[in-house]
């Protein structure tokens, strides 16, 4: 058992407690940002005086080294040790001698692993926001190759008016946005430095905490130790983002699986990205899209696993904060792998429009339109209703469309129409005259794509995400 802390005991930790307490199984994988904060730890040291500058040089060289050899493989991480913490301080020991235990002054584990895990976590967030962006320039790229190709608009998953496909997609770019706007605004909040708190009330050693910070990127250092070692509001914030960001894929995934059936035919997934039947040969299955789906709940899962772990916990630093981590790692690499097959799978789908148009035609979504043309005529919005709903009864005794419906049969309804009801009622032009902002329309469209792009380069340009 290879542990940093001990001289208090008289016997050994048994072996089934030692294991259940380790984390190295886990943690290891914050390796990188362990050593990290010990470099940036080691200068501030030296800095300060607390280590000479010999001291100071050999313990940076022993890091770097370690740091080398973890990322060529030619040094593997040793489960005996309890943590990535002590590892690391034991392997530096062993290749530097005695100025390696200087490496832990001024600092406790509690404040070393809340160190580690932000910048983990500031690194996955930023990894996040990538992904997120490039799946936005997909959304972009497919919105302005499709702002006249129409399809019908639903609402209760009934055909409701028609929209076009680039105002479908742009709503879920919206979605994403919001969900970059989110990642930005928590790194604001979270990137303060805890390095320096110690194990809950600081030190006594003369510890400059705003040039660690300062070395480590941060905007500054956490301003009480007790709430720096204690806290895990920014990994909740994020888990939270990121089961919003799945909860959007996952609702694009509900559509493109209703778009693939059968019944709709809206578009055809590339065979790189869907699966068949072991037994059904014609089977076409959009896998990707129902394991997104799938998948969101193991993230929803990590996010209400740390708020019931945080709910009961008493000031400062307590061992059930080590279950902030498996949870949160597995939502990481959830939702970035997520966030990369559905982007793959989206840019390389072909859209069946000649079907969509169809869709929007049959589905009697230019009926609203009708009751308008009738209101334009002076007949009251109530009258214009009844009228259009009697016309669509019609056309689904006779298995027609609205579009089909000879004029006599509009005229026995209202005199108020007249042969122009059937450029008034076109696919075309139900979605060309809605241009107030937000509609389908190409003007309101343009508008829409235009403040959507603005709104990513000003995202690219905060600080923090280059």
């Amino acid at each position: 058992m290879a542990q940093l802390w001990g001289g208090r005991f008289t016997k050994k930790t048994d072996q089934e407690v030692y294991d259940f307490n380790a984390s190295i199984t886990f943690d290891q994988r914050m390796a990188m940002q362990d050593i990290r904060g010990s470099l940036a730890h080691v200068k501030m040291l030296g800095k300060v005086g607390i280590l000479t500058q010999e001291e100071t040089g050999r313990i940076e060289k022993g890091l770097a080294s370690i740091r080398e050899d973890l990322i060529s493989g030619a040094l593997v991480i040793s489960e005996e040790y309890e943590d990535i913490h002590s590892f690391v301080e034991a392997v530096l020991t062993e290749r530097i001698g005695e100025a390696g235990k200087k490496l832990h002054t001024g600092r406790s584990r509690n404040d070393q692993v809340a160190l580690d895990m932000k910048l983990y976590i500031r690194d996955a967030l930023r990894q996040t926001d990538r992904l997120v962006h490039s799946l936005i320039d997909t959304l972009l790229d497919l919105t302005q190759k499709n702002m006249d190709t129409v399809m019908p608009g639903f609402t209760h998953l009934q055909k409701a008016q028609p929209v076009t496909l680039a105002h479908h997609l742009g709503a879920y770019t919206e979605m994403f946005l919001r969900d970059r706007s989110r990642l930005h605004d928590m790194y604001r909040r979270m990137n303060l430095c805890p390095l320096g708190a110690g194990a809950l009330a600081g030190t006594t050693y003369p510890l400059d905490r705003e040039y660690s910070a300062a070395l480590l990127g941060f905007d500054g250092a956490t301003r009480n130790s007790m709430d720096s070692v204690s806290d895990r509001d920014y990994l909740i914030e994020f888990l939270s983002d990121l089961s919003m960001i799945m909860m959007h894929l996952s609702r694009f995934c509900e559509e493109i699986i209703l778009w693939n059936s059968n019944e709709y035919r809206f578009i055809e997934l590339d065979d790189a990205y869907s699966t068949g039947s072991s037994i059904m040969p014609q089977k076409k299955n959009p896998d990707i899209a129902e394991l997104v789906r799938g998948k969101t709940g193991r993230v929803y899962g990590a996010l209400m696993q740390l708020l019931t772990t945080m709910k009961g916990l008493p000031l400062a630093y307590n061992k059930d904060m080590q279950e902030d981590k498996e949870f949160s790692f597995d939502a990481v690499d959830t939702a970035c792998d997520c966030l990369k097959l559905f982007e793959g799978m989206l840019s390389t789908t072909v859209f069946n429009k000649e079907r969509m148009e169809e869709s929007a035609k049959k589905g009697f979504t230019n009926a609203t339109d009708a009751a308008d043309y009738l209101v334009r005529a002076g007949v009251p919005f109530r009258d214009a209703h009844g009228i259009v709903g009697r016309l669509v009864l019609t056309c689904i005794e006779r298995g027609i469309a609205l579009d089909d419906l000879p004029l006599e049969e509009y005229q026995k309804e209202s005199s108020a129409f007249g042969s122009d009801i059937y450029d008034a009622i076109s696919m075309k032009t139900c979605v060309s005259t809605r241009n107030t902002k937000g509609a389908p329309g190409p003007q309101a469209l343009e508008e829409m794509l235009a403040q959507q792009k603005s709104e990513m380069e000003k995202l690219d340009k905060e600080e923090g995400f280059a």
